[in-house]
């Protein structure tokens, strides 16, 4: 399926800084992150990423967020936004900046 540039450039593609990160007490698969999106303020986010990663490991880490996301629910707990990720077979994979930059810088 294709999707026009119009719609496209709905997304709101930010850098987020991981500022804090746990389990999700009762979940096999998620992660809560506490991810810095700058002037966008600090969001939470829940992610699918537990088998794959340490909470620990995940501090001060730099990714591409989806920000515009409508938040979910999932667990009694809100996700507000969604963490880019590449899909290989073997585990997935954060996107991240090859330089430091500040978190909220728009990404396009």
């Amino acid at each position: 399926m294709s999707i026009s540039i119009d719609e496209f450039s709905k997304i709101d593609l930010r850098i987020g800084r991981i500022v804090e990160a746990e389990d999700v007490p009762g979940s096999k698969k998620l992660l809560k992150l506490k991810v810095d999106l700058g002037e966008l303020g600090t969001r939470q986010i829940l992610s699918g990423i537990k088998q794959w990663y340490r909470p620990e490991e995940l501090v001060g880490k730099y990714v591409v967020v989806v920000a515009n996301l409508k938040p979910k629910k999932m667990l009694g707990l809100e996700s507000q936004g969604m963490i880019l990720l590449a899909d290989l077979p073997e585990r997935p994979v954060f996107i991240s900046p090859e330089e430091e930059v500040p978190p909220g810088t728009k990404v396009r």
